[in-house]
């Protein structure tokens, strides 16, 4: 009876954490160009609309309160094993862009990439990694698929990120235990974060020098990854697709700006008061040419 409560308790707590807020505007970032250029094994970073984002965002200082990993589409998967494995775990379309997740609520599961089309997104591509072990990572990644959302390691990396705490940081923290909560239990970036270490690509390594000066890399505890590490990573090429392209010269002149000089405060627009000047794009005077140290002004 006791269990029973917990459970429906439980539930009803995470059905409140992840359930979504309506986005306040349309995405900053271009969904098709990116469904276009992304590549398996690249890390996909959402910016999250739920509580539990929220509660990401103010404990990592991040906006990215979600990875995830890009499969690719089931057709173009090499391995017919790792074909297989994935169709378990997905029953749409062959030619659905896939990403492997981590959900709480959910656990470790196969969604279309189409999933995130009303969502800020950022593309983390692995720098130089071989295609044999851009399969290895996905084969790493996908034997989790089925594994439950591990809600304490949670808990246990808010409670190692926040600057204070009743408790000390490492007390009876399962960060800090060798496999604990067993292979049946992970939550997202830690899971991405250990699928590259299995092929020893580094993300936020400790770098040391030993007595001879020779350079040693120690692996990071994939436990006390979050999304916004692939973001920092050195070892990991930032994609961008805004909605405009500036491959021209002065291009965002030309940007529909509103006119009536309203201003976002990341909540609202706010018009301007009454009397307020505003100055009119076009009557902005262009800049002068650059001019290089000692020599004429550059025009083209």
């Amino acid at each position: 009876m006791k269990a029973g409560l917990r459970r429906w308790l439980f539930g009803r707590i995470v059905t409140w954490l992840i359930r979504e807020k309506e986005a306040t505007g349309p995405p900053i970032c271009d969904f098709d160009q990116l469904a276009t250029e992304i590549r398996p094994c690249d890390v996909l970073l959402v910016e999250g609309r739920s509580r539990v984002s929220d509660v990401i965002k103010a404990i990592t200082q991040s906006p990215w309160t979600h990875s995830a990993l890009y499969l690719g589409r089931l057709r173009e998967i090499p391995d017919p094993d790792l074909r297989e494995r994935i169709r378990e775990h997905y029953d749409g379309d062959d030619d659905d862009q896939l990403v492997l997740e981590a959900l709480l609520g959910h656990g470790t599961i196969v969604n279309p990439l189409d999933k995130y089309r009303q969502d800020n997104l950022r593309i983390c591509r692995p720098t130089g990694l071989s295609r044999s072990d851009i399969w290895r990572v996905i084969d790493f990644a996908t034997h989790h698929l089925g594994c439950r959302y591990d809600v304490r390691q949670l808990l246990d990396l808010a409670r190692f990120l926040f600057p204070w705490g009743i408790l000390p940081r490492r007390w009876r923290s399962s960060l800090f235990e060798h496999n604990a909560g067993g292979p049946t239990r992970t939550v997202c970036s830690s899971l991405i974060a250990a699928a590259f270490s299995s092929v020893h690509f580094p993300i936020l390594p400790l770098v040391r020098h030993d007595e001879n000066g020779a350079v040693r890399l120690y692996k990071r505890n994939s436990r006390l990854y979050t999304p916004r590490d692939f973001d920092y990573s050195p070892y990991f090429e930032i994609i961008k697709h805004p909605y405009y392209g500036f491959q021209e010269v002065a291009i965002y002149r030309q940007l529909p700006w509103d006119r009536e000089g309203a201003i976002y405060n990341d909540e609202e627009l706010e018009l301007p008061a009454a009397g307020d000047y505003i100055q009119d794009m076009e009557e902005t005077p262009d800049p002068p040419p650059l001019a290089p140290e000692g020599g004429n002004p550059i025009t083209r």
